[in-house]
């Protein structure tokens, strides 16, 4: 890559001497994008305006080891670029976060330079932590109204993951050997006190979720049979897609029409002992 006297002059601006094109080596990197990742998760595109600025100035290391001695380049700049010509998964445009690193050439780098230009080390993963965790079928806010949509099951024609956005911090990227995105990798993770409790509960709530969602199918099935007089093949196909919101309001408006139901205009005789079977009187 050829070094522009711009980019001297930003990454000048991390370090404490000024250094000459010569004793830099420049390289780029996407860091993330907004197509749907192997966790199920994707990030917005406002959130990859926001994980741009925070990654201004971070550093590169291995495999996500915060080690100081695991340290091998550094962020000077970056960029969000939209590929017009290109679809994601769930119908935007593809979008990237890029970023041009840099590291001091040194005898104990040469390697890892060389192996970056053969494109052996590539692929990277960040590590941010995301305010924002969103079900894309219902909208839910999963962490606080967790859901019962499963990530990459489809509902409605439309296949389920997370929208992770409002991100409040970004830590370091990483070289890896298998990114969580198939285009460059990312590690989600939460505050480090609060995550294994956010997961124990978050796993519970979906659980019970699932539970109550497969009592209301039946109980919206066993409804329309009632009044029905018989079961229907496609109301109980139709009832298998329905998430739980729709079948709470199914439930609903079902318990409304039995409730209106109209009563006979026959009544027995309220003297029942003295009544035979085929008196009867109108109301």
């Amino acid at each position: 890559m050829e070094i522009t006297p711009e980019m001297l002059t930003q990454l000048n601006t991390l370090t404490r001497r000024e250094f000459t094109a010569d004793e830099v080596y420049i390289f780029r990197v996407r860091l993330c994008d907004n197509e749907i990742d192997r966790d199920g998760e994707r990030f917005s595109i406002d959130a990859l305006h926001e994980l741009s600025k925070l990654f201004e100035g971070k550093t590169g290391v291995f495999d996500h080891n915060p080690s100081g001695e695991k340290q091998n380049a550094r962020i000077f700049r970056t960029e969000v670029v939209t590929d017009e010509t290109k679809t994601t998964g769930a119908g935007e445009p593809y979008t990237s976060l890029c970023a041009y690193a840099y590291m001091v050439r040194t005898d104990g780098n040469a390697d890892l330079i060389r192996e970056i230009d053969g494109g052996i080390k590539k692929e990277v993963s960040i590590s941010c932590s995301a305010g924002s965790h969103v079900c894309s079928v219902c909208g839910k806010e999963r962490r606080i109204a967790p859901c019962t949509h499963i990530p990459f099951q489809e509902y409605s024609g439309k296949t389920c993951h997370v929208i992770l956005s409002q991100i409040t911090d970004a830590y370091e990227w990483s070289f890896v050997a298998v990114p969580a995105q198939r285009n460059a990798g990312v590690t989600k993770r939460y505050d480090e006190n609060k995550s294994s409790q956010q997961d124990s509960q978050l796993f519970h709530c979906q659980r019970l979720l699932r539970e109550i969602e497969e009592r209301t199918r039946k109980e919206v099935i066993s409804l329309n049979c009632c009044q029905k007089g018989a079961g229907s093949k496609a109301f109980a196909m139709a009832a298998e897609r329905m998430d739980l919101e729709e079948l709470l309001v199914l439930r609903d408006e079902l318990i409304a029409e039995q409730e209106k139901s109209p009563e006979s205009q026959l009544r027995p005789l309220a003297d029942k002992e003295n009544a035979s079977l085929n008196e009867f009187c109108l109301k």
